[in-house]
């Protein structure tokens, strides 16, 4: 394992997942466009947040920075789960 590139594959990892989230979106957009724009408009807000450099002796602020991170896409999970049996489903 070359630790020399872990710094690269953090940042494809982040890239990875925001692409992710912005398809869903779209998904989401086609068949409930109130939960698919929300999903949509945090992707790149994810994709910055992962991308933020890190200051020597900030391990509290990485934590936090994590910690809104997984709340966010805990809260964009359950919404559209929420969305999913909630809602009902539009004629063909």
């Amino acid at each position: 394992m070359d630790l020399g590139l872990f710094r690269e594959r953090t940042e494809l990892a982040w890239t990875r997942t925001a692409i992710s989230f912005a398809a869903v979106g779209a998904v989401m957009l086609k068949y409930r466009p109130e939960a698919g724009i929300p999903v949509l408009v945090l992707s790149p807000l994810i994709w910055r947040l992962g991308r933020l450099p890190d200051r020597p002796g900030s391990a509290r602020a990485h934590n936090r920075r994590l910690l809104l991170i997984t709340v966010i896409t805990t809260a964009i999970g359950v919404a559209a789960l929420v969305f999913s049996f909630v809602g009902g489903g539009r004629p063909a």
